[in-house]
């Protein structure tokens, strides 16, 4: 018992989003992973939503002090979600980070999305520097003005952080978490799955400023997705939690052996 209190002690988790510092769902995480060991909080001062990986290199980056709403410490930044946890493992933080958790964010991330996701791309930033990280996504209404319940997302993230303590991960790999916005009785439990596909709905709306200059809008209805047995957008439609594993080699190596067959020059 005591050796297992100074395991989670020793422990540090870095949390942060894409939604900003004083988003609620970075604070619901915040509390969730508590009980594993200490707690630093480094996240964007603004919404990132949809950034995709940035790293920025072209302008210095600010990091101030802050306070979440329940007056925990934490830290932000004027960078997107990958920098925050780039400057966390570089040296912001002085004391080895041992696990990173993002979110939590509004709305799924499935398919596709993970390319556009700051939320996941914060995750990938810690498995390019070889630390176990997590990505969850609560799929709420997009037409809600209610307070969030986070009731059955701090359960699913204590049952995930408890396996990936137990099991470690690999190096390179993260694990994408998407949350159904259910009640805990509807809760039919946790499916392993893979990426479903994506429908986007997305239209370009064509406007002039006051000074009659043309500027385009990225709009459209949010997107769908298919719904097929084995993947996220699947388990999601059946009030199950997906859990992606994700691995940083986007290499499709069932055609490599079809392009070496190919005539090069």
């Amino acid at each position: 018992m005591t050796e297992n209190i100074e395991k989670l002690s020793a422990l540090h988790i870095l949390v942060t989003n894409d939604d900003g510092v004083h988003a609620p769902g970075l604070l619901a995480l915040t509390n969730a992973v508590k009980p594993f060991g200490s707690v630093s909080v480094l996240a964007p001062d603004h919404n990132w939503s949809a950034s995709g990986h940035v790293k920025t290199l072209s302008r210095p980056l600010r990091v101030r002090e802050t306070k979440l709403a329940d007056g925990t410490p934490a830290l932000t930044s004027d960078g997107a979600p990958s920098d925050c946890v780039a400057l966390g493992v570089l040296g912001i933080l002085r004391k080895k980070i041992d696990l990173v958790v993002s979110g939590i964010n509004t709305n799924s991330n499935l398919g596709h999305d993970l390319t556009y996701s700051g939320t996941v791309t914060a995750a990938m930033e810690a498995a390019i520097s070889g630390i176990p990280a997590v990505a969850f996504s609560l799929a709420e209404p997009r037409d809600t003005s209610e307070e969030k319940d986070y009731t059955l997302s701090q359960i699913v993230i204590r049952e995930v952080v408890k396996n990936i303590l137990d099991h470690g991960l690999p190096r390179g790999i993260l694990l994408n978490v998407n949350i159904p916005y259910i009640d805990v009785e509807q809760f039919k439990g946790y499916q392993i799955t893979r990426q479903g596909l994506r429908v986007y709905h997305d239209n370009l709306v064509r406007r002039k400023d006051p000074e009659g200059r043309p500027y385009y809008w990225i709009g459209g209805d949010p997107p769908s997705g298919i719904v097929e047995k084995g993947t996220d957008i699947g388990a999601l439609a059946e009030n199950y939690v997906s859990i992606t594993p994700i691995h940083l080699d986007l290499t499709a190596h069932h055609l490599i052996s079809t392009l070496r067959s190919w005539e090069w020059g």
